[in-house]
């Protein structure tokens, strides 16, 4: 990994959770030495991409990171465009739905909408990175990836999340190709084990798979007649939203999900 790489993955220690991160520890997360990670952060800091705040001077994102989001965003709406598709497949579903994004090999969640109709339901504040072996979303944005990028995931160590939770590789490898012939994924307990969620993959214009769309609902309420309901609505919105990305369905994804319907 180049010096320039190494600087911006520091950027990818900052979440939601944890929005400051001290010297001493973000040396201790990139496993970097303390003056090799002073060096790389204050460079971040000399572009922008990063800050020194408060008296412990800890550092955060900095301007120049929502300058550029902001371009992104102006020229490639990705959140902004989906969330009326979200929120009004919340509302059709009753369930939490939430959108995904992939990038840098690891998979984002983007955005999320809850629908009005139960009082208890999934919620998504916490969850910011989706696994690949133990989400819907995850499994169908795996499934459809080139095969070498399948192969690095499942050569990663594979965590036991719930007693549900998938980790053998073949196991997985054969659960992708049923991901791969009927163009959607069902995950049951797997992440967190009261939820059953359902998932469709997001295309770009070159028909590469770039995220997902999926509902999350409370496994007690999954009934078969709620399982059609959301895969239909579901595959509806996963067109909408590859179509407001500038994307485009690959032919065999549009014909699975016409029968699927």
């Amino acid at each position: 990994m180049g010096t320039v790489s190494k600087a911006l993955d520091l950027l990818n220690f900052f979440t939601r959770q944890r929005p400051l991160i001290g010297l001493s520890e973000l040396a201790r997360l990139s496993e970097l030495n303390k003056a090799t990670c002073y060096r790389l952060v204050s460079e971040l800091c000399d572009f922008g991409l990063a800050e020194q705040v408060g008296t412990t001077r800890e550092y955060r994102l900095g301007p120049t990171v929502l300058r550029l989001a902001s371009l992104r965003e102006a020229q490639v709406p990705t959140r902004e465009a989906a969330m009326p598709v979200l929120q009004a497949l919340a509302q059709k579903t009753g369930e939490t739905v939430h959108l995904s994004l992939l990038m840098a090999g690891t998979l984002h969640a983007l955005g999320f909408a809850y629908a009005t109709t139960h009082m208890t339901r999934v919620t998504m504040e916490d969850v910011e990175i989706l696994p690949f072996h133990a989400t819907s979303s995850g499994l169908v944005v795996l499934a459809f990836q080139p095969e070498p990028f399948r192969e690095a995931v499942l050569a990663r160590p594979i965590p036991r999340l719930t007693g549900q939770t998938e980790t053998a590789p073949e196991a997985l490898r054969a659960r992708l190709a049923e991901v791969r012939g009927r163009g959607y994924a069902e995950s049951r307990g797997a992440f967190q084990a009261e939820v059953h969620s359902m998932a469709v993959p997001l295309f770009n214009a070159l028909g590469a798979c770039i995220g997902a769309v999926a509902v999350a609902a409370l496994a007690s309420r999954m009934s078969e007649d709620q399982r059609r309901l959301i895969r239909f609505a579901l595959t509806e919105a996963g067109q909408d939203i590859t179509t407001l990305w500038g994307g485009s369905l690959p032919a065999d994804i549009a014909t699975l999900w016409r029968l699927a319907a």
